[in-house]
């Protein structure tokens, strides 16, 4: 099997919009390929990250900090943004194509030996376990693709189970409250792992107080963000853990939630080595960080900046980032997409499209996108003066770059639908 190869047979298998959901949620089928594939998920310790928002960000400093302190490390993540390769990776650098392939065939083998129809997410999370197996890694951060309890990730015995947050997302298969969130969510805890929570809301305390682990430690009481300023280039944050302080660390990424998400991941690396870090691994780690797509700026004069926000919650970050860590002198446009799950009043309230000068909404190129005549309905609904439809996502930002001037600003945003298409244009136009 070649890469082409590879990329028809999970195309093949692919679920609506490729990420493994379900309408009866089970382990089933992930549970059978891993066992005949000889449990690849339990050849090396896992720092398993679930949250509402915040789980990317997390997962990639968990992972630079412990790359940082020497050892080799897959990373599992998704949805990727222009490259499928991009969920599998090691020591930061995504699988090869020949590797692709060569462990999506190894999971195609033996589809039938495992007697069920695997979907495109379980064969990729079963490929990703087989290549770290391969590659001996000594630690794999897996990052959750929806919720957790069902999640096909969850046939890892964590050693740490990380919850970045609680919100109301996906509440088509979890809800309607954040109690019902959290419940799913926690489930990727286990008896022998330490749970690390960063979500504050004393209204779900019981949940994880009740949750499977060994220890619990939890965001204000374990470990607290004790400073979190705005810096050239990110954030610059001071953190407290149970067994050290840590001061004035830069954290190359922008928001004040990246604090936060920098804090937890400390205190999950902290409690993997039941040590704590010293500065040149802090420092080391720290500087490496990268998150594409997570409020990148892309191109300056105009100022364009991409957002994977994709619900409301994270949404309303992005918006409180880019009207409050920048200051824009000229004109700012929103370019927006979304998908069929948020309401789109919802999504364009919380990015705060009424204060843009201009919305351009496109079609987010899924088989679940809100149509972008649907969304500037409701962009007009809002008293949003100017909203132009254009239908293609690269064209969008064509027309929104193309049409600013040197003091303006282009915030796209909505989906990573959306911000992995406009990436990809933007790379090659900027």
């Amino acid at each position: 099997m070649n890469f082409e190869e590879a990329l028809r047979y999970l195309d093949e298998h692919a679920s609506y919009d490729k990420t493994g959901r379900v309408d009866e949620p089970s382990l089933a089928n992930i549970r059978a390929l891993m066992s005949v594939m000889d449990n690849p998920q339990e050849s090396f310790p896992v720092i398993h990250v679930t949250g509402t928002n915040g789980k990317g960000s997390t997962t990639q400093i968990v992972s630079k900090l412990l790359m940082a302190h020497g050892l080799k490390v897959g990373t599992y993540t998704s949805p990727h943004l222009e490259d499928l390769t991009e969920r599998i990776s090691r020591n930061g650098e995504p699988i090869a194509h020949e590797d692709f392939a060569e462990v999506v065939a190894a999971v195609a083998r033996v589809e039938g030996l495992a007697g069920v129809r695997p979907t495109y997410f379980e064969i990729m999370t079963a490929a990703a376990f087989r290549y770290f197996a391969d590659e001996a890694v000594d630690v794999g951060v897996i990052e959750v693709g929806m919720l957790g309890r069902w999640d096909a990730t969850n046939v890892v015995r964590s050693e740490i189970a990380v919850i970045t947050n609680i919100a109301l997302d996906h509440t088509e298969f979890a809800g309607p409250t954040l109690q019902d969130i959290a419940r799913e969510k926690v489930g990727i805890s286990k008896p022998a792992s330490s749970l690390v929570v960063g979500d504050e809301n004393p209204a779900l305390d019981h949940i994880w107080s009740s949750a499977e682990r060994t220890k619990l430690l939890k965001r204000g009481y374990d470990f607290e963000l004790m400073d979190n300023q705005l810096a050239v280039g990110g954030r610059l944050i001071d953190v407290r853990t149970s067994r050290r302080f840590y001061e004035q660390l830069h954290v190359p990424l922008h928001g004040r939630h990246q604090g936060d998400n920098a804090s937890i991941a400390l205190m999950a690396v902290e409690e993997f080595f039941d040590a704590p870090l010293s500065d040149a691994v802090v420092n080391e780690g720290m500087s490496s960080v990268e998150m594409p797509g997570r409020f990148e700026v892309m191109g300056h004069q105009p100022l364009v900046i991409i957002d994977g926000a994709h619900n409301p919650a994270g949404a309303d970050v992005c918006a409180q980032v880019f009207f409050e860590d920048f200051t824009i002198a000229g004109r700012r446009t929103l370019v927006v997409g979304s998908l069929r799950g948020r309401e789109p009043i919802d999504m364009l309230s919380a990015l705060r499209a009424d204060e843009f000068d201009r919305v351009i909404c496109c079609t987010a190129p899924s088989p679940r996108a809100v149509s972008a005549a649907e969304l500037a309905a409701t962009a007009r609904t809002m008293g949003c003066e100017r909203v132009d439809v254009v239908e293609d996502v690269a064209e969008a930002c064509r027309r929104a770059t193309a049409e600013s001037g040197e003091d303006d600003a282009v915030l796209i945003a909505g989906s990573l639908y959306v911000v992995g298409s406009a990436r990809a244009y933007l790379r090659r136009s900027l």
